[in-house]
């Protein structure tokens, strides 16, 4: 029992980290004037890092009411 949190804390952890990197990446692409802006790449960006966030913000309530 206490092997699955553990595994689910770095599972956790893990996804934070890729989550801040795609945030980060999305804060690059926009900052570029809008006719270099790769817009494909910014919405695929957008929605991986709203469905992070999103699955990030589940674990945590989760946590708080487990």
């Amino acid at each position: 029992m206490m092997e699955e949190s553990n595994m689910s804390k770095e599972v956790t952890f893990i996804l934070v980290i890729v989550s801040m990197a795609i945030w980060i990446t999305v804060t690059r692409e926009a900052e570029k004037p809008s006719k270099e802006i790769n817009w494909w790449k910014m919405i695929t960006l957008l929605s991986a890092g709203s469905l992070s966030a999103l699955v990030i913000t589940i674990t945590l309530i989760q946590s708080v009411f487990l």
